[in-house]
């Protein structure tokens, strides 16, 4: 993934969890067709949001076939890694203690919150060490 992140819209970002979602690559017909119940669109204006997707690297479309097939070109982990430091670097000045402590003041988090990232964090310590271990 490219160290500039490119941020989703709403809209694109339900058109991505179709893709991502999907098994194979997908028409458009079908994108259409899943985002039915949360979106009234015309196929042309899918299909803008389709053509900008590309534009930005996220989806490539597969013309071989005589039906366009989109596929996505970065993974949903990708997107929410690049999303999330993205996110902590602008709000929290990269620190993620001073998320959790502004969270935690604002009663955004509870104290059941907090002791489940502790056992969390225990838990990847744990691993990490292992990890080490079997390495030297």
């Amino acid at each position: 993934m490219s160290h500039f992140f490119k941020k989703l819209g709403e809209a694109e970002l339900e058109i991505m969890q179709v893709i991502w979602n999907s098994a194979a690559p997908v028409t458009s017909n079908y994108i259409l067709k899943e985002l039915q119940g949360r979106r009234k669109w015309q196929l042309s204006t899918l299909m803008t949001s389709l053509t900008r997707l590309s534009d930005k690297g996220f989806v490539s479309c597969d013309r071989s076939t005589g039906t366009n097939l989109y596929s996505f070109r970065i993974t949903e982990n990708e997107y929410k890694t690049g999303a999330s430091t993205h996110f902590l670097e602008k709000l929290y000045n990269n620190s993620i203690q001073n998320m959790v402590a502004t969270l935690y003041s604002n009663k955004a988090i509870k104290k059941s919150d907090v002791e489940e990232l502790r056992s969390f964090l225990d838990k990847i310590q744990e691993e990490h060490s292992m990890e080490e271990d079997k390495e030297s």
